[in-house]
């Protein structure tokens, strides 16, 4: 393979940037780099940008090349907020091509190991907002949380609770990148909070009990003696701290 010095651009879609890694495979290129169209290049850096089709079906060749375990992974590492996570799959997605489920135990290999790492990131950051999600009932008996995740793990948290709470209305929103996942009781939907406002978030009648209760059982249940404060901080950082129910006396006495 012919080692180019551009750095390929996509348009920060996922089906753009497979479709993009098929062209590079098949012209048989190994990119500089591979970035977004929203990338600012230095002076020493030159950018390109190819035509190739949109083909949604690259999903199915990829999982039929390599595995369904695969795949996983690639969007997984997409998903997180690593500067050179494209690369990184591009470098991993050849390697998967030869040696299929393998790969996962070759982190030898180019690109495998810190794809692997990015894969346990975004699964780690996945397991703790399961247990850090908060929802409040709005009026009209809708379920409401946010949430400021470090990677774009929404998907996957809705999958969860569309199985822990299959009978309810819920919305949950990502305040950093302005995304909402929607839930009728049958499915969910990603959309921007540009194409879908929340008209209000008032809360039910007794939504401020309930919260109220909930915020002195967490008090009552603590044991003055015992407290550890860093303890604490191992198993619930600061950076969940914001909408945690019952840690919001806590902020507000510390800011």
């Amino acid at each position: 393979m012919k080692k180019s010095n551009y750095i390929f651009l996509y348009n920060n879609e996922f089906i753009d940037l497979l479709n993009l890694i098929k062209l590079l495979i098949k012209k048989r290129i190994i990119p500089l780099n591979i970035k977004n169209d929203k990338y600012q290049a230095n002076l020493f850096e030159e950018t390109l940008k190819l035509d190739y089709e949109q083909d949604d079906s690259i999903i199915n060749e990829i999982i039929k090349a390599s595995s369904k375990e695969v795949f996983n992974t690639i969007y997984k590492i997409f998903l997180s907020n690593k500067d050179d996570k494209e690369i990184i799959i591009y470098y991993f997605l050849i390697q998967s091509f030869k040696y299929k489920n393998k790969i996962f135990y070759m982190r030898n290999l180019c690109g495998v190991n810190e794809a692997l790492k990015i894969t346990k990131y975004v699964e780690h950051e996945t397991h703790k907002f399961k247990g850090f999600l908060r929802f409040k009932e709005l009026k009209g008996n809708i379920l409401y949380a946010e949430i400021e995740p470090e990677n774009n793990i929404l998907f996957f948290i809705s999958k969860h609770f569309q199985r822990r709470l299959k009978n309810e209305y819920w919305i949950i929103e990502d305040k950093k990148r302005n995304l909402l996942s929607i839930y009728d009781k049958k499915k969910f939907f990603l959309t921007s909070t540009d194409n879908f406002t929340l008209m209000q978030k008032e809360l039910s009648e007794c939504e401020e009990d309930v919260l109220e209760l909930w915020k002195n059982f967490y008090k009552t249940i603590a044991i003055k003696e015992r407290t550890n404060e860093r303890c604490r901080m191992n198993f619930m950082p600061k950076k969940y701290w914001k909408y945690i129910i019952e840690m919001s006396d806590e902020i507000e006495k510390n800011s």
